[in-house]
């Protein structure tokens, strides 16, 4: 299924996209649930139906209407968390080569991850930037998982049966704010806080099994092959795979479910994949050409992501109405 969190009349409402139109799935069961966290909770039978519909509305005996006429939500629109890996070699070796500093042996041996702000989630549509999140303003192309189950101390062997679904992150990073705090060695926080998007929809894994293929050497759990890419401005500026991931999404729900209890509705991004970020991008750049000119995303720029089976999702920037600093409040 490709699920979706969307408005009507005001009210968030859960649906599924079926042949580019939307189907309200309180009309297959007024029992089901219009949150998306309840229904990743709700009885096999009750997932059974919808699904039985849904094939119903596949052989197009059942109307629906266009995804256009509706403002969707994120997926998840009020996560119970939102966590941010670090999968990508590429990206990881990429990004410290262009500062001058070789790949730490503790990537091969760990995935790592921090909490960002679940608060500031949101899907498809405008993002408003406060005048310092300008300062060098970066989008981050990643693929996110959602757990369905609540579950705790989770083996990576197991791990793959606790994902509802997957669906596109753009981990929005405020670069200034976030190099500076991290000189402290904490973060990231102000830099990352204010926007992570995902979306358009999220869809569950049974749909993605003919893009299956091994993990890497060493690994353990699920990978896909799924093209990932991004534009800036109907600009292609950004372009890598899935299964690039060194470290699985299995294993990174290892970790974070060690000594912790994972919940239905916690979204935990890949992070990064090569190319994927303006930081990673000038950085290469300059190493090459020392007359470089570093591109950052500015007021009004749009940001299009697609990634196999996923979707699009597709955001523009937009700047709130203040001057308001906090760089500026620097002692």
């Amino acid at each position: 299924m490709k699920l979706v969190s969307y408005l009507k009349a005001g009210e968030i409402q859960l649906g599924a996209i079926v042949h580019e139109g939307l189907y309200n799935l309180q009309s297959v069961n007024e029992n089901l649930p219009k949150n998306i966290i309840d229904f990743f909770q709700s009885s096999n039978e009750l997932i059974q139906q919808t699904e039985k519909q849904l094939s119903k509305i596949a052989d197009k005996s059942l109307s629906i209407a266009p995804v256009k006429d509706f403002t969707l939500l994120a997926p998840v629109p009020r996560p119970t968390s939102c966590r941010d890996g670090y999968a990508f070699r590429q990206h990881v070796e990429s990004a410290r080569r262009n500062r001058g500093v070789e790949l730490i042996k503790e990537f091969d041996q760990y995935p790592i991850f921090y909490f960002t702000n679940h608060n500031a989630v949101q899907g498809p549509g405008d993002v408003y930037c406060m005048p310092d999140h300008f300062q060098q303003l970066d989008f981050e192309l990643e693929v996110a998982i959602v757990i369905g189950k609540e579950g705790r101390n989770i083996k990576a062997k197991d791990a793959d049966a606790y994902i509802a679904g997957f669906t596109i992150m753009n981990d929005l990073s405020a670069r200034k704010l976030q190099m500076e705090e991290m000189l402290l060695n904490l973060g990231p926080a102000k830099g990352k806080d204010f926007s992570t998007v995902i979306g358009p929809w999220l869809v569950t894994p049974d749909e993605l099994s003919t893009y299956l293929v091994p993990a890497k050497q060493g690994h353990v759990g699920n990978n896909y092959n799924l093209s990932m890419k991004c534009w800036v401005n109907d600009i292609l500026v950004s372009e890598g795979n899935v299964k690039d991931m060194d470290w699985t999404f299995a294993e990174i729900i290892e970790r974070c479910s060690y000594g912790v209890t994972i919940f239905p509705g916690d979204v935990i991004g890949s992070g990064t994949v090569g190319t994927g970020c303006f930081l990673e991008l000038n950085g290469t750049g300059k190493l090459h050409n020392p007359n470089y000119e570093p591109q950052w995303l500015q007021a009004n720029d749009t940001v299009k992501m697609t990634i196999d089976g996923l979707g699009t999702l597709v955001n523009t920037i937009k700047a709130e109405a203040t001057d308001w600093s906090i760089l500026a409040l620097k002692k």
